[in-house]
This record gives C-alpha cells, structure tokens and sequence, in this order.
C-alpha cells in the first residue's frame, strides 16, 4: 500500500464539477492499493500517519500531529501509485489491486483513520476527480507498508 500524504490549509475533491469531499487544515492522502496488500498494510499506514508530526508549533518546528491541530483527511484512490515503468514509455498497472480487492481497503484504511479519532472525507473510487489541494511547506510525504512487511 502506498499513500502519497500532503499537509494542506485545504483540500477538495470534485466529481462533474460537483464537490465530493472538503477539508481545511490536515491531510490530503492519495493512497495506492496492491494486488498484494492486506488489513495489516491498511493498519501499519493508518497509524503511522496519523502519529506524524508535521503541522509547525509555536516555534515554528514540525513538533504536531493531525489530532494535535484538529485536522481532517481526504482520501483520494490512486491506483497510478502503483504504475511499472521500467519499460517503454507506457506504464503498466498490473501491480494494482482489482476493485473488488482495492475498494473494501480503501474503506478499510479510512475507517482506521475515523477508529484513531480523524474526520476522513473521500473521493469516489473509479471515478474521474478533480482534486484541489492548497499544499502547505509544501510538505508531502510517500509512505509505503512494504517497508514495515517487505514482500
């Protein structure tokens, strides 16, 4: 599983020019499910991420988490994360979880987000997006369970 975590002042998601989900300060997550990937990947990622400390203090040091500022999280899926590109120019997403693997994660990882007590917004798996995100720093961060379950 990878996730692709930026600190934002804002972030939305649009589906045909509607709005899908919105947040002020915290985190957009694009977040990439494998073929490979379980509930013990969904669960390592949810909680590293929600123990970072990368929103600034008073003395202007990356001392704070998401729950110390209050912030939300928007979660977008990215199945592009997932892209082989080692040879010719287009890639292959053969890496990538199938939807009926990818979705019931992707729900997952969010509901593990809401457990350690973040608001989580989302995007619409499979869908065409528009993602606005006001990047903060800017500060962005690429996160992969591999490292903690190396396959």
């Amino acid at each position: 599983m990878i996730a692709v975590i930026q600190r934002v002042s804002s972030g939305e998601v649009k589906i045909s020019g509607r709005s899908r989900g919105k947040i002020g300060i915290g985190y957009v997550i694009l977040l990439g499910v494998a073929e490979d990937d379980s509930q013990q990947d969904a669960d390592w990622l949810a909680e590293k991420i929600v123990g970072l400390r990368i929103f600034e203090d008073e003395n202007e040091k990356m001392n704070l988490s998401i729950k110390d500022v209050e912030g939300k999280a928007l979660v977008i899926s990215q199945f592009t994360l997932l892209a082989d590109y080692k040879r010719g120019r287009r890639p292959g997403f053969t890496k990538a979880a199938r939807p009926e693997k990818a979705i019931p994660l992707y729900e997952y990882f969010m509901d593990q987000l809401w457990h350690q007590g973040i608001e989580v917004e989302k995007g619409e798996f499979g869908a065409e997006m528009q993602v606005h995100i006001m990047n903060e720093g800017p500060v962005t961060l690429v996160m992969d369970s591999t490292v903690k379950y190396p396959r």
